[in-house]
């Protein structure tokens, strides 16, 4: 792929798997963790959404303890995990392949960094708790505009920083509304399907798709 500049990656479900709070306490939860899991994220998404639409900002982990409220009422567990569950968000275990293609994309010509919802402190201990520091140039977060993606606000962030054009950004994302955001804004983009998701309907097709982040490596 010619003239990219900076690959810019998504972090929650893209580089660090959000259900592995939830996975983590599964003996406890019981076989309704995983239900539980996507339901936790779907409410936090949902909320993001929302408040950007209301011009009603609260940072993402306010909104991932509100979503985590509901959703524990919704499934019935007991409030005294919750303190255990918000622990285990602020260290996600990424997946398995993303270190290893981090270290060979530092090695090449390119900006990398993490663009996402997530506030600048707890992506900078995602990042240290799972031993990439030093892997990207820059942590991008949504607090500097303080809206959500997929509002274009987010996406002119890195192209202020890096002073590039929109078609000399690489943006991977798994989650479809983030890719179809990114390529309406006007970003290469990359759709890391890792569950076999059918793609949104919303008038954007992206050119690239991989089922994890190694692929990346054979488009690039």
């Amino acid at each position: 792929m010619k003239n990219i500049k900076a690959i810019i990656f998504d972090a929650y479900g893209t580089l660090f798997n959000v259900n592995s709070a939830a996975e983590k306490c599964k003996e406890k939860i019981g076989d309704k963790w995983e239900d539980f899991a996507n339901y936790w994220r779907t409410t936090q998404l949902e909320y993001t959404w929302l408040r950007s639409l209301m011009n009603k900002h609260k940072d993402f982990w306010k909104i991932t303890e509100d979503s985590l409220d509901k959703s524990m009422e919704v499934f019935q567990i007991n409030s005294s995990m919750k303190k255990e569950l918000l622990d285990l968000y602020k260290n996600l275990s990424t997946f398995p392949e993303v270190k290893g293609v981090l270290k060979k994309l530092k090695k090449k010509d390119y900006k990398i960094s993490i663009l996402s919802n997530g506030t600048s402190s707890l992506l900078r201990q995602l990042v240290k708790s799972n031993n990439l520091e030093n892997l990207f140039d820059d942590i991008f977060s949504v607090e500097k505009v303080k809206i959500y993606k997929p509002s274009s606000k987010v996406y002119d962030i890195p192209i202020k920083k890096y002073k590039i054009k929109k078609n000399e950004v690489l943006f991977l994302s798994s989650n479809t509304w983030d890719v179809s955001g990114g390529g309406i804004y006007g970003y290469n983009t990359v759709w890391v399907c890792r569950n076999k998701n059918i793609f949104d309907k919303l008038d954007y097709i992206p050119k690239n798709k991989v089922a994890n982040l190694k692929q990346l490596l054979d488009i690039i």
